[in-house]
């Protein structure tokens, strides 16, 4: 369990002020100048050497990601943040946003100066109505101290921060889809390579991370990376915000480290599970688009990337959705596949025309109207989809139907022999 001296965020809650002055006395834009001063090379090294990866889903080094960016170039680089939050489950940066935003802001500056980015953009989710003029106010609290524009915080480096507002189309969470549509343009992901690094916003060097990665930025830079790198385990390192929801007993947010169990992540912070934890029927660990784990995997499992993945799900965005046995589960999924059934853009046909078809199907698993050999072509029109579009919303609509044949396929045939059963009754009957 995490401990409340290793918490990154203290006003996760909102229990203090989220203004300058009260993140100020939470040491946050303690030692900021000095820091930038340090220089470009250790501000990437130290966030390398920390293992931090991506909090918004993909888990790629942060480090590393920023190393991709020119030393040197004839055109402006940028900083963008994706704040648009549309992975269902997920509620985090929503809630850093509200209590934390001089995090954000400070990790800004910093992760600025470490690729040498003079102008950074926070892509807001447009639905955070509230959370978007708290920002501005946080941001224009900045601007006035002097921590952002020219010379900020007198270090001799000049850094423009700005919001945009989002129109909240779930593909825009996507990196190059969330660029197209800061551009002015319709939300469409962009092939690659060429990669944001190389050609970005408006043809410009562009790195794009999420909230929560770029908050934490400087608190690592304070107390060193090896700080970091020792909480969680080996290519899983730091803390990490989960988000505790469905049938548990005190849904909730929560701080704690990389690799803590599954189980005991839901019974000490979100209450248990309603009925008690023999009523668990199964978990969505990482936000809807990871596979469905059932009660057995979710024993034992560590919550972080590598163990998820060993066990054919994600830690995404570690949104864990805990579902008990009232959950009719088919249904549950086929919800999911209608989701991402709309939120696609429709560039790529087999996301266009696969996502449709796998909602169709689903539909018709819950009714039971299909036959067993159905399954196992859903099956493989997931396998078709996956891995065969520009960006993962391919992927995103295919591996819940993959978590739910692979671990539930005995109800979805069940229901299947139910309803032939019923159908031949009535046919003897007539």
């Amino acid at each position: 369990m995490l401990a409340d001296r290793d918490r990154i965020f203290t006003n996760l809650y909102g229990g203090e002020d989220w203004s300058l002055a009260a993140a100020r006395r939470r040491g946050d834009w303690e030692g900021t100048r000095e820091l930038i001063l340090k220089g470009r090379d250790f501000i990437v090294g130290a966030i390398k050497d920390s293992g931090l990866r991506g909090r918004g889903g993909a888990g790629f080094p942060t480090g590393l990601k920023w190393s991709f960016m020119p030393k040197e170039s004839d055109k402006p680089s940028y900083l963008v943040v994706n704040a648009d939050e549309s992975e269902p489950g997920t509620c985090k940066d929503r809630d850093i946003l509200r209590n934390d935003p001089h995090k954000l802001i400070e990790g800004c500056l910093l992760a600025a100066a470490g690729m040498g980015a003079g102008s950074g953009y926070i892509y807001i989710r447009g639905e955070f109505y509230n959370e978007a003029r708290r920002l501005e106010a946080a941001i224009e609290e900045a601007y006035a101290a002097g921590l952002l524009g020219q010379n900020a915080c007198g270090s001799g480096f000049d850094f423009s921060l700005y919001l945009h507002r989002g129109a909240g189309a779930y593909i825009c969470g996507e990196e190059t889809g969330l660029l197209e549509s800061l551009e002015g343009k319709k939300g469409m992901p962009r092939l690659k390579p060429p990669f944001p690094a190389a050609v970005g916003l408006y043809g410009c060097p562009t790195t794009v991370n999420n909230v929560e990665t770029i908050a934490v930025v400087p608190t690592i830079l304070r107390r060193g990376a090896s700080w970091f790198a020792a909480l969680g385990r080996p290519r899983n390192t730091g803390t990490k915000i989960f988000c505790l929801s469905g049938h548990v007993n005190e849904p909730c947010n929560v701080e704690e480290e990389m690799g803590i169990p599954l189980r005991e992540l839901i019974e000490k912070h979100a209450g248990g599970v309603r009925g008690g934890w023999d009523n668990l029927l199964a978990v969505i660990p990482g936000g809807s688009s990871v596979p469905v784990l059932p009660k057995s995997i979710c024993e034992e499992v560590l919550m972080d990337f590598d163990s998820l993945a060993a066990v054919k799900s994600g830690l995404g965005t570690a949104a864990v959705i805990v579902m008990d046995k009232s959950t009719d589960i088919v249904k549950a999924i086929a919800r999911l596949s209608k989701f991402y059934k709309h939120e696609s853009c429709g560039q790529c046909t087999p996301c266009r025309e696969g996502t449709g078809w796998l909602w169709r199907v689903m539909e018709r698993m819950v009714k039971g109207e299909a036959e067993e050999e159905e399954i196992d072509a859903l099956l493989a029109v997931s396998y078709e989809i996956e891995g065969h579009t520009i960006c993962a919303l391919g992927d995103a609509a295919a591996w819940p139907v993959q978590g739910l044949i692979r671990h539930f396929r005995p109800e979805m045939e069940r229901r299947i022999k139910e309803r032939r059963g019923s159908a031949a009754g009535a046919r003897r009957a007539a």
